[in-house]
């Protein structure tokens, strides 16, 4: 990355944490990342609890990302769409742990949203993101 998409904290709001306020995209070519879930390599949803499969959701939309050139600090804005919000409020602290193995320290603008249920009936979480690369 040449140069740094810039984190901007509002002093009007909460402190931010697991996410920015605001994220100001350095100029540069935009990549609107399709929702990943922990789907293998057979088409299957793999894990069963909400951990596991953000660990392979998150795995591929980074491998997305870099099909497209990208890497996990030229994501400016993710939403994660979770099918049981009480799941993954008790997993944070793991969720935490499996978000720095993929997209480091950084957070982009985020947003966590609770649906009725995704696309495949087994799965649990969805990514969708926008990277703009520069």
């Amino acid at each position: 990355m040449s140069a740094e998409h810039e984190i901007v904290t509002a002093a009007d709001l909460p402190a931010p944490i697991g996410y920015a306020h605001a994220v100001v995209a350095a100029a540069g070519r935009t990549v609107y990342l399709g929702g990943q879930t922990a789907q293998a390599p057979d088409g299957t949803i793999f894990g069963a609890s909400i951990v596991e499969q953000f660990d392979l959701a998150a795995r591929n939309l980074v491998a997305a990302l870099h099909a497209a050139g990208g890497q996990p600090d030229d994501l400016v804005s993710l939403q994660i769409f979770v099918t049981d919000l009480a799941a993954y409020r008790a997993s944070m602290s793991e969720l935490g742990s499996v978000w720095r193995t993929h997209f480091g320290r950084r957070y982009p603008a985020m947003a966590v949203l609770g649906v009725a249920g995704l696309f495949d009936p087994n799965a649990l979480v969805e990514l969708v993101g926008i990277a703009v690369i520069t």
